[in-house]
């Protein structure tokens, strides 16, 4: 798949993954190209079959989907409301910068 100007992006998702992008649509009732829930799944970082491998319609996986949380940003979130309470409270966090960018939480 050529994802164009994404391509360097969607390399560095697949790594941080460990595993390929699935193909952003499949075919829908009418023939016609639907987005497919597994490429929204795998671009929030949730594992592979997170909501995919429920029994529910597309539709019902996308919407589920679009109601969820990004990992990765919540993580975010969470480590910025600390450090603000923490700031609040006059003690310190053990967060690091690192825990600050989410980018150890992982979807796994």
């Amino acid at each position: 798949m050529n994802w164009g100007v994404y391509e360097a992006a969607i390399r560095r998702w697949e790594a941080v993954l460990g595993r390929p992008t699935p193909h952003p649509t499949q075919p829908g009732n009418h023939g016609r190209p639907v987005l497919a829930p597994a490429f929204v799944e795998h671009l929030m970082g949730l594992p592979a079959g997170w909501v995919t491998h429920l029994s529910l319609p597309r539709t019902a996986q996308l919407r589920a989907l679009g109601n969820g949380v990004v990992p990765q940003q919540a993580a975010y979130a969470v480590a910025l409301l600390l450090d603000d309470l923490a700031e609040l409270l006059g003690t310190t966090t053990d967060i690091d910068d690192r825990s600050r960018t989410g980018q150890e939480v992982t979807a796994a």
